[in-house]
């Protein structure tokens, strides 16, 4: 700061600049120093500027107000001694405010942002201001974040309407969220959010940070806030966030299966992992990995769990001294080939669900009474390690059918001048949707019941074997090995079985000695012929039903799955004769 001129000015002359910290707040208390000025005048000089016509004080507000007080007990206009600055040097006087202000009082964070702006519109940087005060770059930028808040909003802070955690989490608000939070505000029969409830009304109930993601921020090309009061930003959109979290998630799962783990269980979102239902144990014990995925975004991979009961099981096999398995008993299919099998009968199930739309009001009935990872309600994503996976199943006569079943749905609504069925949340639309229900018929309402369950039916378990079961479907009418099954088939203790049932045990002993490539080659041969009319069709257990392991003793999902629920389809007499089983089909509407 320049030298300052020491002048004589007339009281009269003399008011706040607008460059003082505190312009525009109430008057003082002045009575510490009244009696002071009063016995021995002024020992201190002002420090102003000029202003219009007149002198700005940018530091020496408490003694002006004194003064004025002298002045009207006196009836005079006192000359006042005065140092007067530079014209131009704006940021010298707001430091100089500053410097006064600060040393007697500690401002409040709106006087902060006050100082602060001004500095930073005189052309102070960050970094200078921070040092000028002795505090963080990040302090000043939450301060100078305020600057993010309408006018309105931040009258309401300065004047303590609102609280600081409400003000902040409105830093993270567009001026259209502010605007209509302001409204909330100044309504007479709505409720204005504040604090936490301010904040998860803006980010739409989920604040996850970025800290939680485990794929590189770098590449990710979805929107990201700056929450300058938190310890990382925020993802603007959850849904996009865990699409790039899922493919990090499903290239995990399928690393911890390539490494031989027994089995990888993926919770559903929200649910936590309640360690006193597990024992803890080795993976050559038949530990389990259980990923544990929470809305905060956070994912954590417990491994080696088995669940307790799943281990006393173990630990009585071993005690009974029961007879190891002569067969290799690791796991039948790699994860590629799990996904190809469970997203081919999920989509054949689909299909049946689309023929058979009693047996799909019955499960849309039990899915509405105990719920699962889909009931939100949402459309199943097909999701598969190899992308050959998705095109085969996608590709497919049950694919088809699927999307012939939803042109037809909507071919109904149209027809009734209603709008296509879409899960929004808004509860008129639900009212539009049930008033075009309810003037359709029985037969129509079924099939509408039948799409929609089968588009929200969960792949890869029990529900895909309980519905293909119901509903008597055969695989072979929608399905045949194609080019990316025989991709994904690599055990050749699978091939070796498949060709003993395709061909005979005696060619499956010959060919032991073959490559894969060889064995696959025999197989297909085998298959073509089968296809020209020369021998019986044959499929893979795995694509019958119900479906049947190839390796005894061998993980195969969809057996796994079947065998945890045919009790409640067979009666014990079925399943230990393999008779069709007698339970009662509906039938197609």
């Amino acid at each position: 700061m320049s030298q300052p001129d020491l002048i004589h000015i007339e009281l009269s002359k003399l008011s706040i600049s607008r460059l003082n910290m505190r312009h525009g707040r109430k008057a003082p208390d002045v009575s510490d120093i009244l009696p002071s000025i009063r016995e021995k005048g002024l020992r201190q000089t002002l420090l102003v500027r000029r202003e219009g016509d007149g002198y700005g004080i940018v530091a020496g507000r408490r003694r002006f107000f004194a003064l004025q007080q002298i002045a009207k007990e006196t009836g005079s206009d006192p000359l006042v001694p005065c140092a007067v600055m530079a014209e131009g040097d704006a940021a010298s006087a707001i430091e100089a405010s500053i410097i006064e202000n600060v040393a007697r009082l500690p401002a409040t964070e709106m006087e902060q942002y006050t100082a602060f702006r001004k500095l930073h519109d005189e052309g102070r940087g960050v970094e200078e201001i921070a040092g000028f005060f002795g505090v963080t770059e990040l302090n000043v930028r939450r301060v100078l974040a305020l600057a993010a808040l309408s006018a309105p909003i931040r009258k309401l802070y300065a004047d303590d309407e609102i609280d600081r955690e409400t003000v902040r989490a409105l830093t993270l608000a567009t001026p259209a969220q502010q605007a209509d939070w302001l409204k909330l505000w100044n309504s007479e029969t709505e409720r204005a959010p504040m604090g936490r409830a301010c904040r998860a009304w803006i980010t739409g109930g989920s604040a996850i940070t970025t800290d939680k993601a485990l794929f590189d921020l770098a590449g990710y090309t979805g929107a990201v806030t700056a929450d300058l009061f938190g310890d990382a930003a925020v993802f603007a959109d959850a849904a996009a966030f865990w699409e790039a979290q899922g493919t990090v998630i499903a290239d995990r799962v399928d690393s911890y299966r390539q490494r031989g783990w027994a089995d990888v269980i993926l919770l559903e979102r929200g649910a936590y992992f309640q360690r006193w239902d597990y024992v803890q144990t080795t993976k050559k014990q038949g530990g389990k990995v259980i990923v544990e995925q929470r809305h905060d975004g956070t994912v954590t991979f417990h491994e080696g769990w088995l669940k307790a009961a799943e281990a006393r099981k173990s630990r009585t096999a071993k005690a009974s001294g029961a007879a190891e398995l002569a067969a290799d008993t690791r796991p039948e299919m790699s994860g590629p080939m799990a996904d190809y099998i469970g997203l081919h009968r999920h989509a054949i199930a689909q299909a049946s669900l689309i023929r058979h739309p009693a047996i799909a009001m019955r499960l849309m009935a039990a899915h509405a009474l105990c719920g699962s990872s889909l009931w939100n309600v949402r459309l199943h994503t097909a999701g598969a390690v190899k992308a050959e996976t998705l095109a085969s199943s996608g590709g497919g006569i049950a694919a088809a059918e699927l999307a012939a079943a939803r042109v037809s749905a909507e071919a109904v609504f149209e027809a009734l001048g209603a709008p296509v069925p879409r899960r929004s949340g808004d509860t008129y639309h639900l009212c539009e949707t049930f008033a075009a229900l309810l003037a359709m018929s029985d037969a129509e309402v079924m099939r509408v019941t039948a799409l929609a369950i089968a588009e929200t039916l969960e792949s890869g378990g029990p529900a895909v074997e309980a519905v293909l079961h119901a509903s008597a479907a055969d695989p072979a009418e929608f399905w045949k090995p194609d080019e990316a099954f025989f991709d994904q088939l690599r055990d050749k203790r699978v091939i070796t079985a498949f060709l003993a049932e395709a061909i005979s045990p005696e060619a499956a002993r010959k060919a032991e000695c073959l490559t894969g490539s060889a064995q696959k080659g025999m197989l297909t041969a085998a298959l073509a012929a089968d296809e020209d009319g020369a021998g019986t069709s044959w499929r893979p257990g795995w694509m019958q039903v119900p479906p049947t392991r190839h390796v005894e003793g061998a993980a195969s999902p969809p057996a796994d799955a079947w065998d945890r629920i045919a009790g409640l389809f067979e009666s014990d007499a079925e399943q230990e004769s393999g008779a069709e089983p007698s339970s009662c089909k509906a039938t197609a509407v």
